[in-house]
Parts: C-alpha cells; structure tokens; sequence
C-alpha cells in the first residue's frame, strides 16, 4: 500500500483554509487550496479531480511545503519576473487565433488542450495547469453561450430599436399632455416538471435534489416597467387570447391607463400577441418584437429570477407550486432597483416622467 503523503505542521487547517480563501493571485490559492485539502484527509487523487493539478505536481507541491514552510506556496515565477515566459508574444497571437477554430479532437478547448497544442509548438512536455493559465492571461473565461436562432435578423433588430423609439416620440408628439411609458411583457411556463439549476456544495459532498416528473403546468404571465423597474404579474392556467385580453384589461385598470396615460408594451409575435380577436384597451398600444429575438425581450431577464424558489424542488400539485412562485412574485414586486438593472438595456427608450 503506497505511503500517504503528510503536511508538516506549518499552518493549522484553519489558517490554511482562510489563506485559500483570502489570496488575490490565483496560483497561490491553487496551491493553498491543495495543502488544504490535503490537511482535511483527501487523497491526491482526490485533490486531483478538485482541482485539476497533475498527483506529480501535488506531490512536488507537498515537498516543498514541508521542506520551505509558507515561502514554498507562492508563485515561485514572481521572483524571477524577468525569466523567458512560455509562449512570446507571437505565439500567444497564434494560440487567440486558434483557439477561435474547433480543436483538432473537435471537441472544445480546455486547459489540457491547449497544453497539448503547446507542446507541439515548443517540442517539450507542458502540464494542463499552463494551458489553463494561458486561457486566463488571453483574458478568456467560461461562459454558457446565449442562443441566438440561426433565422434571426441582426440588421431587422437595429431598425426595430429605432423603430421603437420613434414610435414613443410620436406618441408624445400626439398626447404631448399625457404620460408615456414603455413596458415589456411576457409568458413563462412552469410545471411539476424539476427546474434543475447549480448550487454550492461542500468539497467532497455531492448535490442531490429529490425530484418529482409530472407534466402539468401553469403560465407566469410577467410585466415590465424597465426604466422603473416596476413589475406586475398574473399566474394563470394557460395562455390563448382570451386569457391574454383579460391580462390587458386587468393592467389597464391597475395603472390607469386612458387618454391621460398611454403604454407602449412590447411582445414578441405568439399567436395570441397578433390575432385580431385581441381587445386592447384604451392606452395601450402593442408593439410587435422581430422574430426569433428573445435577446431583446427585457421580460426573459424575470424567469432566473422567478424559477430560484422552485429549482432543485419537487411539488406535489400545482396548487402547492402557484403559491410559492406567488410569494416569490410579491418579493420581485419589492426589487425594482435590481429588476431595473437587469432589464433596463442600454439602447432602451427612456422617457421623462
């Protein structure tokens, strides 16, 4: 049976744990966070699948600790600020453009891939910590990618922008005494179905969320007031254009709309949004988003919002599910400085009280 690997009693598990947590430069705390690690009892493979060091470099790590104390944990390239780095500048400007093009596995890039392309370029073994730190100098971080349907219209959503805006300054121009606002709307189906969203959770423990696969469903319908960040909300059992002009009629009513108030409420183009069956009510005025542009929707900023105390839960019946998306709607309604933060875009029309 190989020999576990033991910590000189340098730091207490305590202060290493809070020098993990506390250090600004990012190596240091990799290398914190495995002494840590290793203090709590984890093995190196453990270790290993934590944080992505390769065991030889744990263990190198490990002796130098044990041999130099705290001095050992620090990015020992720091002290040699003028030492030849890996890749010049040349071959950095070649990594940004081929790590624009898929890998050569046609997979995606990682820290153990561009390693590899490393080694290829410099004749020589680089670990994958080095491609990981290369990804993060090349100022590239991980970020889930917006979808954007291949049949939309960059150029179609510039015009509607403008568009938009035109459509609030002639408004204004034709009720120069009447306020004007512009809201945004939206439908969001929620279920018994399990929204599964990431947690924190312990080193070692994994995340477990007991779940519930029943397909029944209702609809959040959610309003918008971007530029206040006002919010107003129905739940209801599903969406056709009856449900839809009673919505409007009711947000009529609650925000007094009529000559002296007028709304502008952008949608996108369902069904219910454009069939001719719609009763508007007076003061409001419906104005139609580019297709397949959800990007623009400030309204689908509201559903991470709403989904938070329904992720990772099951509910038996819908009833129990619409009281606790209801608790949390009257907790938005409270948020506007947040709400108009999230949805208030730049390029939205902002009109004078």
């Amino acid at each position: 049976m190989p020999k576990r690997l033991t910590l000189q009693p340098h730091l207490s598990s305590e202060e290493l744990k809070q020098r993990y947590r506390k250090a600004l430069d990012l190596v240091e705390r990799s290398h914190y966070q495995i002494l840590w690690l290793l203090a709590q009892g984890k093995t190196t493979r453990e270790i290993q699948a934590v944080t992505g060091y390769s065991i030889n470099w744990i263990r190198t790590l490990i002796h130098r600790y044990n041999q130099l104390g705290v001095e050992g944990i620090a990015d020992l390239r720091h002290a040699n600020p003028g030492a030849k780095t890996m890749l010049d500048d040349i071959l950095q400007a070649q990594l940004l453009q081929v790590l624009q093009t898929p890998p050569p596995d046609g997979g995606l890039w990682n820290g153990r891939k561009v390693a590899e392309w490393m080694s290829g370029v410099l004749g020589r073994s680089v670990s994958r910590q080095r491609g990981w730190e290369y990804l993060r100098s090349l100022e590239l971080r991980l970020r889930v990618p917006r979808p954007e349907h291949e049949e939309s219209d960059p150029l179609e959503q510039e015009v509607w922008k403008k568009k938009l805006a035109a459509r609030v300054a002639q408004l204004q121009q034709t009720h120069p005494k009447a306020q004007v606002e512009v809201w945004a709307m939206d439908e969001h189906r929620i279920g018994l179905k399990p929204v599964q969203r990431r947690v924190w959770a312990a080193i070692g423990f994994p995340a477990v969320a007991q779940v519930k696969w029943d397909f029944e469903w209702l609809w959040l319908y959610g309003f918008v007031h971007p530029q206040s960040g006002e919010t107003y909300w129905w739940i209801l059992p599903q969406v056709n254009f009856r449900l839809f002009n009673r919505v409007l009629a009711d947000f009529a009513r609650e925000f007094g709309l009529g000559k002296d108030k007028h709304v502008i409420l952008t949608v996108d183009r369902a069904s219910w949004h454009t069939t001719e069956q719609l009763v508007l009510p007076q003061g409001l005025h419906l104005e139609l988003m580019p297709r397949y542009s959800p990007e623009l929707q400030p309204a689908e900023r509201l559903w991470p919002l709403t989904n938070e105390p329904i992720a990772n839960r099951s509910f038996a019946t819908l009833d129990e599910l619409e009281e606790t998306v209801f608790q949390r709607c009257r907790t938005l309604l409270k948020q506007r400085q947040f709400i108009q933060g999230l949805t208030c875009f730049h390029w939205w029309p902002r009109v004078a009280a």
